[in-house]
């Protein structure tokens, strides 16, 4: 992944930041601060439900982060303000992490950003009387150095938006991926036919991941479809793993709003 430097702004994220909507917002604020020693403590559909930092597994470090998280989603801060919250919340707790800072702090940022996008993008894409005008959804391949070659592929891949493709293909669809979606027209659907790109292409598995070819380890899921699933429903193992008395107090936080 490029980590970028302190003060340049991802151009990609600037479009993202310009106008944060309602089902963004919503599903960041859905989710429950999870304690964890690493990245995959919290796998797949469960980043829909629990916010989490690998390796932050105090309380007050992980809501720090949240706090500043939230304000980059709710606000459009920059990557540069962003990482000033980062030193911040480092220097207060004294906290040891993996990496550069600049590789970090990006990292949280454009990961948490484009997944809440593409929760919430998905939330309107799906939307009853959304789906009478575009019932179809079009794969559109972000802008990258180095360009993933079946993210590539599926460039203009048009299907509809019930296609079981959506269910392990919805992006992002791995650590940095730029990748969207849109919604389409019968008569978009009908060109993508014309070009080859109107059903869903093969998907074998990657035996070393267990995810589909082109797709990273534990990123084979859809974030929108996840996020409209109960909440106790994801991350009842996630609770099972947790000492019981952070547990009990997640479910009394989770009864506090409607997930």
């Amino acid at each position: 992944m490029h980590a970028f430097a302190e003060g340049e702004v991802e151009p990609e994220l600037l479009t993202v930041f310009k106008l944060p909507f309602t089902e963004q917002n919503t599903f960041f604020q859905n989710k429950l601060n999870i304690p964890t020693r690493k990245w995959d403590d919290i796998w797949k559909a469960q980043h829909a439900k629990g916010f989490m930092v690998a390796g932050a597994n105090k309380a007050d470090l992980l809501a720090d982060f949240r706090t500043a998280v939230e304000k980059a989603i709710t606000k459009g801060t920059t990557l540069a303000d962003f990482q000033k919250d980062f030193d911040r919340i480092v220097a207060t707790h004294g906290w040891s992490y993996n990496g550069s800072r600049n590789w970090r702090s990006e990292l949280i940022y454009s990961t948490n950003v484009r997944t809440s996008y593409a929760a919430g993008r998905w939330a309107q894409l799906t939307d009853p009387e959304q789906l009478q005008v575009l019932p179809y959804l079009t794969y559109k391949h972000g802008d990258s150095k180095v360009p993933r070659p079946e993210h590539l592929a599926w460039d203009g891949l048009t299907l509809s938006a019930d296609d079981p493709w959506w269910q392990t293909h919805y992006p992002p669809n791995g650590w940095g991926c730029k990748c969207r979606v849109f919604g389409s027209t019968r008569s978009e659907y009908a060109k993508a036919q014309e070009q080859g790109l109107g059903e869903a292409p093969p998907s074998p598995r990657n035996p070393k991941t267990g995810e589909p070819v082109g797709i990273d380890k534990g990123w084979g899921y859809n974030v929108g479809e996840a996020a409209a699933t109960q909440t106790h429903k994801i991350l009842a193992d996630v609770f099972a793993r947790l000492p019981v008395d952070i547990a009990a107090k997640l479910q009394e936080e989770m009864e506090g709003f409607n997930v």
